[in-house]
Order: structure tokens, then C-alpha cells, then sequence
């Protein structure tokens, strides 16, 4: 039996299409049992790690847990804030061991910051066909503009914790040249490329028209252009999306974003140990293994590849410690190889009109990448039919176009599984392109593998780099190797 060609999936950068988003892939369980109310427990100044530098009531973690306290957030004694201890910033940490399946804190909806819950959410919501955009997050970003510059906003305390959304030192914040000098390669250039053009898009057509029409809310002078791009560097790092039910993901689009006080304290690691749970009135974040007294309680960002999580995040994991990490061949580097190997003039005119078809099946695309896993390849379909038709004789391309790319699901299913066991098997045309594609894309780094690891691996030298030089440097090593190891199963 037959079965038409999958549609083309270009590798997915969460939110605006090629880039922004933070997206909380998390599921939906019944309320667990012994969560703690905030009030009857625990007091704020019990959350804060005791003998914290002499910290004053004016600590903001403080005035941000009796805030908590106010809006009906029940934490567990169990469990402390603080940022001695923590990975970076603040972090959650394990007062006393925890088990698995312990409710870490409850956050009722109405202590979300959300289009919903703002102050100005009837504003909004009266507008909202005219804030209707590529990113889905102009009423979110309306409603921080207001509550963060707003005086006596109820959010004051939350946002205490955040005296400069700068220090998030995304890459979109880094001078042009020390990005272009530390990511090439990477693909992160060219994502916060298109943030920011987005970003100053979003904000001419979009906010200053709204800005404008609500001079009583808003002042251009103000909620500035600057303003607005910090705040987009806000949501991406600490915003969550509720996913949708199984029934429901064909029928909508994906939730808006929205603030969750208390869940976006917790730092990610790949290898997490708690999860965020929805559920229609609250939300909890719940342990998913043993916690050991001391250790920092970690939440995930999702299976986030190094390059996402330090274009969206601010920072990468150290290798090996990232299992999601990935590396992209674009696309239009296997054309590249395929024409290079091309020796005639009419092979070159095949190439080119085989990369058409790929394209007319939606394949491939002149923006799209093929995804690279540390055991597998992530666009299987995609690469698996790309090979098999830049491989194809004049012959076989014509007999493949007459069937407009359908085959034989049998034949289908074995051509698109592309584990490393299943690239090591290919057919020796298809390692030599791929192999080929690896190299180019190898080239397009600024250093090599052994360069990287070798300052890895020295100590004192990598104490001497700046903390953006560390990060970059992760993304890079753990890239190259993941290309040399695909090049070591084609050999």
C-alpha cells in the first residue's frame, strides 16, 4: 500500500517563527495530596536561606514572599529560596530530603500574571484584534509594560526580583561583533537576527499605534523600544505556556504565555527533578524523583538543545550534561554537496531539479535544517528522503517523479528510521553526501574541535574566559562533537 509524502517540517524554534518563546511542555495530573499552605506553615523570612549575608527586611526575595503569602501561594517547608546554592540567580534548593511525588508549592490562577489578570486586562481585551501578531505575546508584553512601570502595581514585589532584565545577558544583548566572533556557526546569530527585527517590527506597527490610542496608560517616552526588547528577553526566559489537551492541538493554536511567580525561580537542567502540573485552578510544581537535603530542586525548560537554551535562556550545560543536546545541517548544505560532486554540467541540472521536487514535496526549504541528535536524527524523514533523492540516477528520478514522491510504506519506513545504528547502514552514495554535508558545516565554525577541547580541558585558561566566552563555548564543543560523531559512523 501506498502513502503520500509527510509534510515538511523545518526545524521549530519555540514562538515567533524563527525564534522567541518559552514553552512549559509539562502534563496534567489530578491534585496531589500534602501541599502546605503558605500562611499556616511558613513564614517569608523561613523561605530565604538563613544566614544569608545579614539580609534586611528589605530584601526583595523577602517582600516577594510575603507577597506569595497575600496572593494564596502554599509552599512546602521542605524547600527553600535562595542564591547562595544555586546555579545561577536564584534558585529553589531542599531545606529536608524529599521523595518523589511532593508537591513543591501550589500556585493558585490568580496569582499568574497573565493577559488576563492584569490591571488592564479589559483594555486589552476590547483591543485585542488589533494585537494580533507573529509572536502571540503582544498582550503579555502590554500588560508588563504597564505593571512593571506602574508604581503601585500588585506586581511591584515580583518584579523586585528583577532589578535589570539585561542580566539575563541574552545573546541578543551582546554587541553584534562578540556574538558574530563567539556563535558563528552556532545559528544563534542569524535567530537573534531575526528577534530583533521582529521584535522592532512588532513594536512600530503594534504597541506605539496601542500606545498612542491609551495616552491615559501608556507614554512612548516611557514604555520605550528598549523597554519592550528587555521585556521580550523577560518573557522568553521565565514565561510558560499551559500545553493543550491531546484534542485540542489539531483545533487551536498554542495558549498565550503568561508570568508564574515561584515556578520561574527554579533553574533547568536536562536531567530535572521536578515538573510543573496544570490543573483548572491551580497550578503545582511536584518532585519527579528523591531530592537530597541541600540540593537545588530543577525544573526543565523542555528537550532544549544547547544553542536554544542560551539564545532564549542566557546560558548552556556543560557537556556531556546536556542528553538533548543537538547540531543543525542546513539544509541547503547537502545541495551544496551534491552539486560540488557534480561533474558535468547536466549533473548539476538534475541536482537542481531534484532539490525542486524536494521542495515542491516540502522536504526541504531554503531556512531549514536537518537536526542532529546525540543518538538519532531528529528530522529522520526529511534527511532520509533528501539522501535518497540527491543519490537518485536521471532514471530513478524520473520513475520517482512520476509517483510524486510515494512509496511502498514498507519502503518508506525503512528509508526514514535514522538512528546511528541505521546511519552507519546507509548506502555508500548517501554517506558520502552526508559525510560531505557534515564537513562543510563543520567549516562554518570560527576554531576546531581539538582547539575547543583542549581549552576545555585547561583549566586555569578557562577560568580566564569571560562568562559569555563559557557559554559560547559550550554550545560550540557540544555541536562539533555530535558532527564528529555522525562523521565516525559514515566512515
Amino acid at each position: 500500500m501506498a502513502s503520500a509524502p509527510k509534510r515538511f517540517k523545518v526545524r521549530g524554534k519555540p514562538g515567533l517563527p524563527g525564534s522567541w518563546g518559552h514553552t512549559g511542555s509539562y502534563g496534567i495530573r489530578d491534585r496531589p495530596h500534602g501541599s502546605f499552605p503558605f500562611t499556616a506553615c511558613f513564614h517569608p523570612q523561613a523561605a530565604v536561606e538563613s544566614g544569608a549575608q545579614g539580609k534586611s527586611s528589605a530584601d526583595p526575595l523577602c517582600g516577594f514572599l510575603a507577597w506569595c503569602g497575600q496572593a494564596g501561594v502554599e509552599l512546602n517547608p521542605k524547600v527553600r529560596l535562595s542564591r547562595e546554592g544555586a546555579v545561577a540567580g536564584y534558585g529553589m534548593l531542599a531545606a529536608e530530603e524529599l521523595e518523589a511525588g511532593e508537591v513543591l508549592f501550589t500556585i493558585p490562577r490568580t496569582a499568574l500574571l497573565s493577559q488576563h489578570t492584569t490591571s488592564i486586562h479589559a483594555v486589552l481585551q476590547e483591543a485585542q484584534e488589533s494585537l494580533q501578531s507573529q509572536s502571540g505575546w503582544v498582550p503579555l508584553l502590554l500588560a508588563l509594560l504597564h505593571e512593571y512601570t506602574a508604581s503601585s502595581s500588585h506586581w511591584q514585589p515580583y518584579f523586585s526580583l528583577w532589578q535589570d532584565f539585561r542580566s539575563l545577558d541574552h545573546p541578543m544583548f551582546w554587541p553584534q561583533e562578540e556574538r558574530t566572533r563567539l556563535l558563528q556557526g552556532t545559528g544563534i546569530p542569524e535567530a537573534v537576527d531575526k528577534d530583533l527585527a521582529n521584535i522592532h517590527l512588532e513594536y512600530t506597527t503594534i504597541i506605539l499605534p496601542f500606545m498612542e490610542t491609551h495616552p491615559d496608560i501608556f507614554d512612548p517616552k516611557v514604555h520605550t523600544l528598549e523597554l519592550y526588547k528587555e521585556l521580550v528577553a523577560f518573557v522568553m526566559a521565565y514565561s510558560f505556556q499551559e500545553p493543550l489537551e491531546e484534542e485540542e492541538e489539531d483545533e487551536k493554536g498554542p495558549n498565550p504565555p503568561m508570568m508564574v511567580p515561584v515556578a520561574d525561580i527554579l533553574n533547568h537542567v536536562a536531567n530535572h527533578n521536578a515538573n510543573l502540573e496544570y490543573s483548572p485552578h491551580c497550578l503545582r510544581m511536584v518532585t519527579t524523583q528523591p531530592v537530597g537535603k541541600g540540593q537545588e530542586i530543577f525544573n526543565t525548560y523542555g528537550q532544549m538543545a544547547n544553542w536554544q537554551l542560551l539564545h532564549m535562556y542566557g546560558f548552556a550545560e556543560p557537556y556531556p550534561g546536556n542528553t538533548h543536546d543537538t547540531a543543525d545541517i542546513q539544509m541547503v548544505t547537502l545541495r551544496r554537496a551534491a552539486l560540488q560532486r557534480a561533474k558535468s554540467e547536466a549533473q548539476q541540472q538534475l541536482v537542481s531539479e531534484q532539490w525542486d521536487f524536494l521542495c515542491q514535496l516540502e522536504m526541504v526549504g531554503e531556512e531549514g535544517a536537518f537536526v542532529i541528535g546525540w543518538d538519532e536524527v531528529l528530522t529522520e524523514e526529511e534527511l532520509s528522503v533528501t539522501l535518497k533523492v540527491l543519490c537518485m540516477s536521471e532514471e530513478e528520478f524520473k520513475e520517482y517523479k512520476e509517483q510524486d514522491g510515494w512509496e511502498d510504506d514498507s519502503e518508506e519506513e525503512e528509508n526514514s528510521t535514522l538512528s546511528n545504528e541505521a546511519l552507519s547502514r546507509l548506502k555508500t552514495p548517501c554517506k558520502k553526501l552526508l559525510y560531505d554535508s557534515v564537513q562543510l558545516t563543520l567549516e562554518s565554525y570560527g576554531a576546531d574541535l581539538k582547539a575547543e577541547q583542549d581549552l576545555l580541558n585547561n583549566k586555569e585558561a578557562y577560568k580566564k574566559l569571560s562568562r559569555r566566552e563559557q557559554q559560547a563555548l559550550h554550545v560550540r564543543y557540544g555541536q562539533k562533537r555530535i558532527l564528529h560523531q555522525l562523521l565516525e559512523l559514515l566512515q
